[in-house]
């Protein structure tokens, strides 16, 4: 049926990408160093490799300390009492296929886990979700064998349906895209118990950056305790608490949709 769509609305939709790629605003990624050390230097190490596109690279906010990875080291530094390194491999505009060539690029730290955050230029390029979900297996599989990392936390998709920055129908359908490649990857992560899914479909428009197309500084760092809660959650015997200085814990596994303002301080 999307096929359907496709073809009879491909004039508009045709006309309404090429206008945004011209017209749409375009931020730097982050500013900031890529990998590091948080937390106690004396504990046990922890090590936290993370792959992705822009919204991975923190385009949206200024420094990196605001964007997901940095946070979400942090996070976990606080929560599990471990020294933690973490190590940043992303792009503005990578396809999960080129994410995989990034990587292969780097000279890798070894790592204990990867967080990854993809799929959105897989379907502002049209990837079927075999496709996608094949370069994602690749993906996992050269992290493994590059660093070692035998668990994964994957970040779903966006809900592109709600993006600003593009028109209608472009937007509708652009979401469906979305939702199509998001459902398969949910169900790839549900089948190993090493594999966590975040959601985002928590997203809201109206605290997206000024590109209209990017998560806000708020939506970082909500989605960096979301990430942070299922990288605990692989730990062994691991705690179950995130918390940031002056706010409210929030318990492991608790509902990515049940958004909270404490959340958010």
């Amino acid at each position: 049926m999307l096929m359907l769509y496709k073809i009879l609305l491909a004039p508009a939709l045709l006309l309404q990408a090429a206008h945004l790629r011209r017209t749409a605003l375009r931020l730097p990624e982050a500013a900031g160093p890529r990998s590091g050390w948080v937390g106690n230097a004396a504990a046990e190490p922890l090590r936290l490799l993370f792959v992705g596109d822009s919204s991975a690279a923190g385009v949206g906010v200024e420094w990196q300390h605001e964007a997901m990875a940095q946070q979400t080291a942090q996070l976990v530094a606080a929560a599990s009492l471990r020294h933690v390194h973490w190590e940043l491999i992303a792009r503005s505009g990578a396809k999960t296929c080129e994410a995989v060539d990034l990587v292969n690029a780097q000279a890798c730290q070894p790592a204990d886990i990867l967080i990854s955050a993809l799929g959105v230029n897989d379907v502002t390029s049209q990837k079927n979700a075999q496709r996608f979900i094949r370069d994602y297996k690749r993906l996992l599989a050269v992290v493994a064998e590059r660093t070692g990392a035998t668990a994964a936390v994957i970040s779903g998709l966006p809900p592109m349906h709600i993006l600003p920055a593009a028109p209608q129908p472009l937007r509708w359908y652009l979401g469906q895209c979305a939702r199509r490649l998001d459902k398969v990857l949910r169900r790839h992560c549900s089948r190993s118990e090493n594999t966590k899914y975040v959601s985002l479909s928590w997203a809201q428009a109206h605290e997206m950056a000024r590109d209209k197309f990017h998560p806000g500084k708020d939506q970082y760092a909500y989605w960096s305790r979301l990430v942070a809660e299922q990288v605990l959650s692989l730990l062994p015997n691991g705690p179950i608490v995130v918390r940031r200085p002056g706010s409210v814990s929030v318990e492991c596994g608790a509902s990515a949709g049940s958004r909270t303002s404490a959340a958010m301080q």
